[in-house]
Formats: C-alpha cells, sequence, structure tokens
C-alpha cells in the first residue's frame, strides 16, 4: 500500500484543488466554521423534530404530528444546501453525530416531552438556529475581503 501525500485536516483530506472565489484562505476557513456550527445546530433540529414528530400524542397530535413532518422536511433540505456551501468553500462538512453534537448549542432532549413542552422546544431550538445563521453570515474580519461571503 502507498502512502498519501494528501494533508488531513480533522475532519478528513483536505482540498487538493486552488480555489480562487475572491475570498482568502483565512476568510474560507471562518465561513466554513461558522456553516459547520450552522450545520450542526440545524441537523440537531432535524433529529429533535424528527423523535417529536414520532412520538408526540394527546389531544394536539395530529396538527403537531403534520406540522413537524412538515418542518422535518424543510430542515433536510437545508442541510443539504450548508453542506455543499462547505464543500463549494473548499472544507470538509462535519457527518458524523460526534461532530454535531460538539458543535451544535442545540443539546438533545432527554425522554418523551409533552406536547406542549415540544413546540417550546423546537421554538427555542429554531432561534438558536436563526442566531447562528446570523453569526454566520457576518462578514469576515480580513481586510482584503470586501464582500459578503455567504448566499
Amino acid at each position: 500500500m502507498s502512502k498519501s501525500n494528501k494533508k488531513t485536516t480533522p475532519l478528513g483530506p483536505a482540498s487538493r484543488v486552488a480555489i480562487d472565489i475572491g475570498i482568502g484562505e483565512k476568510d474560507r476557513k471562518a465561513i466554513a466554521d461558522g456553516l459547520s456550527r450552522l450545520l450542526a445546530d440545524t441537523y440537531t433540529l432535524y433529529l429533535t423534530t424528527h423523535n417529536f414528530h414520532w412520538n408526540v400524542t394527546g389531544p394536539m397530535f395530529q396538527t403537531l404530528h403534520l406540522m413537524f413532518e412538515v418542518q422535518y422536511n424543510e430542515l433536510w433540505l437545508a442541510i443539504d444546501l450548508i453542506a455543499k456551501r462547505i464543500r463549494a468553500l473548499g472544507h470538509v462538512a462535519p457527518g458524523t453525530y460526534k461532530q454535531f453534537s460538539e458543535l451544535s448549542a442545540i443539546k438533545e432532549e432527554d425522554g418523551v416531552p409533552k406536547a406542549t413542552d415540544m413546540i417550546r422546544l423546537l421554538v427555542d431550538g429554531h432561534e438558536t438556529v436563526a442566531r447562528t445563521a446570523a453569526r454566520s453570515s457576518r462578514r469576515p474580519t480580513t481586510p482584503a475581503t470586501s464582500r459578503r461571503a455567504i448566499c
């Protein structure tokens, strides 16, 4: 077996293709790090929402069951787009439960909460994702970067 000369990052092999998109490597890394936290928060919220979809009970079952399904499907689509943005910046997207749990500001819920608590927890989760997205979309601090790098 031959050894590879590729550099390895904590998330996997580093990109060997030069990337020239008008954003320096330092700024691309900062952006990718922010997007990785956004990906972790979004994935954790997706799992929580899917869990609640499966386990909601009570008089609001049908309404919440359907609402949670719509939400976890939308979150699933967002996860893919965020990961692709990270890859487009030349970095590896996190993709394990361990990485997500280390990066996410959303903590997993123990047990199965009551339906009204599920709603509160999901609202809190969406607010956390929104705050993470806002932090991730701020301009990098390098003076050479003159325009917004996200979206």
